[in-house]
């Protein structure tokens, strides 16, 4: 699930289902419902999403992918999950990732929808995209939010097709995340930013937003109203990727 809290006018999000705060139906209708909420009251200057512990997210919950059974169960899930992703995507206060750990596959994704992206600076925490060793491709929405916030077709290439983990200072290197900053600044950094940018006047801050991410967001609504890109669910029900999953879900529960 996802904690709320606020101070100075901002929501606090925090991911704590569990060792890893994996995705799951919960976190994302929490995630939808909080951001609705902010969005209403004119008083919230913005959205900090960060988790608790050593993880911010380890991607989406494992056990939930091995149990569909239809390709309808595994189409109904997306279906709102790539809503509840663009919704974060063209959320219109500005969203600040604080990257408190280890930020992989599903927690990249929404990390990267978000606006600013602080890592807390720790030379354990890996970042990276897993999908490729995994067997499972990125769907409409994932793959073009991914897109954008990697800012070019090779920096997409390298980080996509080799599935490498990459430290904090790797990852601010290559532009993955904006900033380094130790843990107990973290917060305190991210509502800096918020404030920063909704304190001009004229709230400029929401057209300049939406005027820089409005095309990706028009290509993923194209894209998921065309209905073709269901055919690459079928992914989730060949035999190795089943048994991939298997095995890294086993190990994580270790």
């Amino acid at each position: 699930m996802i904690t709320k809290k606020v101070e100075d006018n901002v929501y606090i999000l925090t991911l704590n289902d569990g060792k890893t705060n994996a995705f799951t139906d919960t976190v994302l209708n929490d995630l939808r419902k909080y951001l609705k909420e902010a969005a209403s009251d004119a008083t919230i200057k913005g959205v900090i999403l960060t988790g608790e512990g050593k993880t911010f997210s380890s991607g989406f919950y494992l056990p939930m992918f091995l149990s569909f059974n239809t390709i309808n169960e595994v189409i109904k899930f997306f279906d709102v999950e790539e809503e509840i992703l663009l919704e974060l995507f063209m959320f219109e206060k500005p969203v600040i990732a604080a990257l408190n750990g280890h930020t992989v596959a599903g927690g990249m994704i929404y990390a990267l929808a978000c606006d600013y992206r602080i890592m807390k600076n720790h030379p354990k925490i890996k970042m990276g995209m897993s999908e490729i060793k995994i067997g499972l491709p990125l769907s409409v929405a994932q793959w073009n939010v991914v897109r954008f916030g990697l800012d070019s077709d090779k920096k997409f290439r390298d980080i996509m097709y080799f599935g490498n983990m990459f430290s904090p200072d790797e990852a601010l290197k290559m532009g993955l995340v904006d900033e380094l900053a130790d843990e107990d600044k973290l917060i305190g950094r991210a509502k800096e930013l918020i404030n920063l940018w909704k304190n001009n006047p004229g709230n400029a801050f929401t057209p300049l937003k939406l005027c820089v991410r409005q095309e990706t967001a028009d290509r993923i609504r194209k894209d998921l109203t065309d209905g073709s890109w269901t055919q690459g669910l079928q992914c989730f029900f060949k035999d190795d990727v089943r048994k991939t999953l298997e095995f890294v879900q086993a190990t994580m529960s270790k």
